[in-house]
């Protein structure tokens, strides 16, 4: 008997069930009318193209690459500085940014489609395995190199690996083939490419970008100047083109008293976040300068900005690149990435230093070209607009937003007036080539010189010198016979402190190069 109830309940029970359930779901549909239940969600226009593209289309496409095409379309409707990265890139961006990787150790340029090692890191791989600067490479890993017309990416790719993995590199040397195996290890990206002192109080520091180590390094070089008696300090800025915000705050707060504000961000999704001086800084009271050219941005700018507002340094050079947009970078599931701006950043003041982008990316960069080769930018931009506001500082100096870092003292490009014919040396690489193949000729003649300094200052570019490099230009179809006197003035300097990178690696190339840089001279003269 109850079995046959049973029978005859539980479809009812089950009939109660649904009808219950039914009930409860279109009641809580009204709770979310954004996503109303029982409801399929139409495909986005992108996705319904792409769709039909790929089942429809007459040829066969690649539609990874389509879409990539796609998406960076889509993002030059927002800003320049707002990107898609591949994942075939990612690895040497994020490398970059953490100031490492792993590789053989040296620094190569190009001639006639050849590697040409210029540079050898010291105890790394490549030297510990016999590298020698002028070697030429050939094959790596039996793969030809030489002539190949690879381009720099594919090689620099051929030659980095992983963590003690094995390359075998052919090389030429004094015209013979030789195999050397090399064993891949850690090798870092130095932000500080020179840091020692220009006379007994005056310090000198390079900063090439912003990675994660760059603070660490900076901390290091201002130790050793302070130790040397440093009173006065000058940062060279120049072609920084930024980085790791929070490095260049924390080298800022060395530089300003109390918990002065360095910078904040904010953004239509982000609220507003300051960055305060901490901590009591290294050298708050020294003389500061800050050299300063076009190719200075974003994080070099976040520094300049603050040490410009609070007048705690003289900026001199030639106005800053003007990027004031803060991105973030998003990992996809792909393994691609998104870096996207989400802020803008201010200095103390509120100064926002980002250039318009209102006529697109092409034209934003641009005209950054049209500055450097006018070479009178600095001086026409400052108190000509009405678009860009005035700001005072406590000293009562008027400064701008809007397009960057204006200096406080203007120095024209040495390079902004050159002629074709000393372009296309240039773009050639012609002048870096004489200068290894130079360099490595009279290795044993030029280090008898002390210092790269003693050799900027006493060695003398011959008259036979010049007309044996003149011969080499013309062997590659530049003739620079004709160049006016200041022109072969300023190719004597860049030969002469080219080869004392070759022999002294970059901080003797910037211990040469600036005994006659006109930035460095107007610094001095800062008090």
């Amino acid at each position: 008997m109850s079995n046959k109830k049973t029978q005859v309940l539980l479809p009812l029970l089950f009939s109660i069930s649904m009808a219950i359930g039914i009930f409860i779901g279109f009641k809580m549909r009204d709770q979310f009318p954004s996503n109303p239940f029982f409801s399929v969600e139409k495909a986005s226009p992108f996705n319904e193209i792409m769709g039909l593209i790929k089942e429809r289309y007459v040829d066969d496409v690649k539609m990874k690459q389509l879409s990539d095409t796609a998406i960076e379309a889509l993002l030059t409707k927002l800003d320049p500085h707002s990107v898609y990265i591949p994942a075939t890139e990612l690895e040497d961006i994020n490398n970059d940014i953490e100031g490492n990787f792993y590789g053989i150790g040296i620094e190569f340029d190009f001639f006639h489609d050849t590697l040409n090692v210029s540079q050898i890191l010291k105890d790394g791989p490549a030297q510990k395995a016999g590298i020698l600067s002028g070697d030429q490479f050939i094959k790596a890993n039996n793969i030809v190199i030489a002539g190949a017309k690879m381009d720099v990416d594919s090689i620099r790719n051929l030659l980095r690996g992983s963590r003690e993995s094995k390359l075998t590199v052919t090389v030429l040397r004094d015209k013979k083939l030789i195999s050397i195996p090399i064993q891949r290890n850690l090798i870092p990206i130095n932000s500080i490419d020179a840091s020692y002192m220009l006379d007994r109080e005056t310090g000198f520091i390079k900063i090439n970008k912003f990675s994660t180590h760059t603070y660490k390094e900076f901390m290091t070089a201002l130790t050793e100047l302070n130790k040397k008696g440093m009173h006065k300090l000058i940062l060279d800025l120049r072609d920084n083109g930024g980085g790791v915000l929070d490095e260049a705050i924390e080298i800022a707060d060395e530089f300003l008293t109390e918990d002065k504000l360095i910078t904040y961000t904010e953004g239509k999704h982000r609220l507003k976040k300051e960055y305060r001086c901490r901590r009591l800084g290294q050298f708050e009271k020294g003389s500061l300068v800050v050299l300063s050219d076009e190719g200075s941005a974003s994080a070099s700018e976040v520094l300049m900005g603050a040490l410009q507002d609070w007048d705690r340094a003289t900026i001199i050079g030639r106005r800053s690149f003007g990027k004031g947009l803060v991105q973030e970078q998003y990992d996809l599931s792909n393994g691609d990435a998104l870096r996207l701006t989400v802020a803008r950043y201010y200095t103390p003041m509120g100064r926002c230093i980002q250039r318009s982008y209102a006529n697109g990316g092409k034209a934003y960069y641009e005209e950054i070209e049209e500055r450097y080769i006018n070479g009178n930018d600095s001086i026409q931009y400052v108190g000509t607009t009405n678009k860009n506001k005035i700001f005072t500082t406590p000293k009562g100096k008027k400064l701008y937003d809007g397009g960057g870092i204006t200096p406080d003292i203007y120095q024209v490009s040495d390079t902004a007036y050159l002629s074709k014919a000393i372009r296309l040396l240039f773009s050639k690489g012609l002048a870096n080539h004489y200068a290894l193949i130079y360099s490595t000729r009279f290795e044993s003649t030029l280090k008898q010189f002390n210092s790269p300094n003693s050799f900027a200052e006493k060695f003398i570019f011959s008259d036979n010198d010049w007309n044996d490099f003149t011969n080499f230009s013309k062997k590659d179809s530049v003739d620079i016979s004709g160049i006016s006197t200041s022109e072969k003035k300023y190719i004597i300097q860049f030969l002469k402190s080219s080869i004392a990178r070759f022999i002294w690696n970059k901080e003797g190339y910037y211990e040469a190069v600036n005994v006659d840089d006109e930035m460095i001279k107007k610094a001095k003269g800062v008090k």
